[in-house]
C-alpha cells in the first residue's frame, strides 16, 4: 500500500477503526516515558484505577533534566534532580 511512513505505521497499527468522526484505536507496541510529563500520566492512570498493560513494552529516558555540561557533579536544580532521582 502506499502512504507516507507515519500513514503505514498508523494503518498497521489500527485494531478498530473510528467511525462517523471517532478516532481509530491504535495498538501501541512500544512506550517512551520521560522525566518531564511521564509522572502525571501514571498519576492519572493510578487515579483511574488503571495500570500499564504491558510494562515490558515501556522504555523510560532521562533526557530533559541530564546535564550536558559539569556532568560529573550532582545536578544543580533541585526540581531536575528530584525528577530524575525519583
Amino acid at each position: 500500500m502506499s502512504g507516507t511512513m507515519a500513514e503505514k505505521v498508523w494503518r498497521d497499527h489500527i485494531v478498530s477503526k473510528g467511525e462517523n468522526g471517532a478516532p481509530d484505536l491504535l495498538y501501541i507496541d512500544l512506550h517512551l516515558v520521560h522525566e518531564v510529563t511521564s509522572p502525571q500520566a501514571f498519576e492519572g492512570l493510578r487515579l483511574a484505577g488503571r495500570q500499564v498493560r504491558r510494562p515490558d513494552l515501556t522504555i523510560a529516558t532521562e533526557d530533559h533534566n541530564t546535564p550536558t555540561i559539569n556532568i560529573d557533579q550532582p545536578i544543580a536544580d533541585i526540581t531536575s534532580r528530584t525528577q530524575i532521582d525519583t
